[in-house]
C-alpha cells in the first residue's frame, strides 16, 4: 500500500461522493445540498488530482460538477455522484488493495457526510433525523471494519520504533468510536439542541477519523 496524500485524499473524497449520492437519492433535502456537496467534492478532488491521483480525479471532478448542475433532478445527481465515487475509488485502488479502500471510504465518508448534512438540519430542523442516524451508523460500521482490517495487517503489532504512532492510532480510533456513539445518542434527544450537539461532535469525529485512517495505515504498511 502506497500511503501518501494521493491515496488518503482519494479515500476521503470517495466517501464524500458516495455519501452525497445516498443523500441525493433519499431526497430529504433540496438542490442546495447537492450544490454544496458537489462543490466540496470538486474542491477535495483538486488537491487529490494535484497530488498524483491522475486522470481519474479529473474525470470524477467533472462528474461532480455535472451532478451540481443536475441538482434539481435528484436521481440524476445521485447517479453522477455515485459515478464520481467509483472513479475516485479506482484512483485509490491503484495505490491500495480494494478492501481498505472500501472500509476507509465508508469510515471517513459516513462521518463527514453526517457532519455536512447536520448543518442542513440546523437550517431546517424539520428534516427527518433517520438520515443522520443512517450516516452515523455507516461511519461506525466503517470504523469497525477498517480497524479490523488494519489489525489483520499488523496495526497492533508495531515495532518499538513505531510505538508513538501505534498508540496514537489506538487513541484516535477509540476516540472516534466514543464520538460516533456520542453523535448517535445526541440524535436521540428530541429537542433542536440534539442535532446541534451531534453536528458539533461530528466535527471532532471527522478529525479523529482522518487521523486514525492515516496512522493506522502508516503503522500497518510502514514506508
Amino acid at each position: 500500500m502506497d500511503v501518501g496524500p494521493p491515496l488518503l485524499l482519494a479515500l476521503w473524497v470517495t466517501g464524500l461522493a458516495f455519501g452525497a449520492a445516498v443523500v441525493a437519492w433519499w431526497r430529504v433535502v433540496g438542490p442546495g445540498y447537492a450544490w454544496l456537496a458537489a462543490a466540496v467534492i470538486a474542491l477535495f478532488g483538486l488537491p487529490a488530482a494535484a497530488a498524483g491521483v491522475g486522470g481519474a480525479a479529473w474525470v470524477a471532478i467533472g462528474l461532480s460538477v455535472l451532478a451540481g448542475g443536475a441538482a434539481r433532478s435528484p436521481r440524476i445527481a445521485s447517479g453522477l455522484l455515485a459515478a464520481a465515487g467509483f472513479v475516485f475509488a479506482a484512483g485509490a485502488a491503484a495505490r491500495s488493495p480494494v478492501l481498505p479502500v472500501a472500509t476507509g471510504a465508508l469510515f471517513l465518508g459516513g462521518i463527514t457526510s453526517e457532519m455536512m448534512l447536520g448543518h442542513w438540519f440546523l437550517i431546517d430542523p424539520r428534516l427527518p433525523r433517520w438520515s443522520l442516524r443512517a450516516l452515523t451508523a455507516a461511519g461506525g460500521v466503517g470504523l469497525v471494519l477498517d480497524v479490523a482490517y488494519l489489525a489483520t495487517e499488523g496495526a497492533f503489532g508495531w515495532q518499538a520504533s513505531d510505538a508513538v504512532m501505534g498508540w496514537a492510532f489506538v487513541v484516535l480510533a477509540a476516540t472516534s468510536a466514543v464520538l460516533v456513539v456520542g453523535v448517535w445518542l445526541a440524535l436521540r434527544e428530541k429537542r433542536y439542541t440534539g442535532v446541534m450537539a451531534a453536528t458539533g461532535l461530528s466535527y471532532l469525529a471527522t478529525l479523529t477519523a482522518f487521523g486514525a485512517v492515516v496512522l493506522g495505515r502508516l503503522v500497518a504498511f510502514p514506508p
